[in-house]
Formats: C-alpha cells, structure tokens, sequence
C-alpha cells in the first residue's frame, strides 16, 4: 500500500480511480484527478506548498514532484506523463505534455500544451517552453516542432498507463 501522509493539517486528495504502487509516496497538499498513476518509488510532497495534478496523469517510477515554500507551487494538467526518474519542482506543466526520463524542470518554468521536454534536459528556472515544441539539453533549448505522431505518441503514453495500472490492480484483487 502506497504511504499517503498527512503534514501540516494537509491530506492528499485523490479519486478512487486512481492507482498508486505500493512504494509511492504521496504527503501534504496534493490532489489529483480522474485516472491518475503514481507509480514505484515516485514521491508527490506537498508538504511546503500545493501540487494540483490532472486527470489521466502519469508520474512514473522514481519521479520526483515537489514544490518551494512559500514561493512556488506545482500544478500538473491533464494527460501528462512524468517520466522515469523526473524532477518536477514548483512550476507548472499544461495539458498533454511529456516530461522525459531523467528531466529536471525547475521553479517558475511553464511548460505549455502539447510540449516534450526531452529525457535529460534541465528546464531552468523561469523558462517558458512553448506549445507544441521539444526542448532538449542543459538548459533546455529548443529543439523542433511536435510532429504529429508524437501528440498521438504522448496521448497514447497517458491512457496506456492506465491499462498498465489496471495489470497490477486485477493482481491485487485477485491475490488480497
């Protein structure tokens, strides 16, 4: 079972159709919406300021999102996924979005619908990352347009989820 803590008078808020793995971490001012997958060794801390996740949102294995006190809170849209081992920290992430493996994006940065930022890039603090396009590197620089077939490939990633989680939540039905 995934540990879901409250801190500061604050307890996550999730829906019930949402499934986290059992080594998730979710703490603090933290809701998120319909669909939505936290999965192993991802940690959601909202334990210094607030984190608002979308509906049909990925945070996947080792992920990190966290926030800055007082400053910077995070906010998460609809249909993004957080790749492997990804530091998302006090900035805001729109619709459709993938964040790669291993990206670093920092306070105050917006990362705008339908955007990649590339696996290994570092978004800096501040930095606007333009719709529909990829960044890539340190700092994160722009790199091309989103084809069409990566919107799909990023809607895609999103709604797969789901079903991967629906694997393991048959399992745990199945196997109490």
């Amino acid at each position: 079972m995934a540990l879901i803590r409250s801190v500061r008078g604050f307890t996550p808020v999730y829906k019930n159709d949402c499934w986290f793995a059992d080594s998730a971490t979710l703490t603090g001012d933290v809701q998120l919406g319909e669909f939505c997958t936290v999965w192993f060794n991802a940690v959601i801390r909202g334990d210094v300021n607030s984190i608002r996740i979308g509906d049909y949102t990925n945070i996947q294995d080792g992920a990190v999102i966290h926030c800055t006190y007082l400053k910077a809170a995070t906010t998460i849209g609809n249909y993004v996924s957080i790749g492997h081992n990804a530091i998302v920290h006090g900035c805001t992430i729109e619709d459709n979005v993938l964040i790669g493996m291993g990206a670093i994006v920092m306070d105050d940065a917006v990362i705008e619908e339908g955007a990649i930022v590339a696996a290994g890039a570092i978004v800096t603090q501040g930095k606007r990352v333009p719709a529909g396009t990829i960044y890539a590197g340190n700092p994160a620089r722009f790199l091309k347009e989103v084809s069409a077939q990566q919107r799909e490939f990023n809607i895609r990633t999103a709604h797969n989820y789901v079903k991967y989680a629906g694997w393991f939540a048959a399992e745990e039905k199945n196997n109490p």
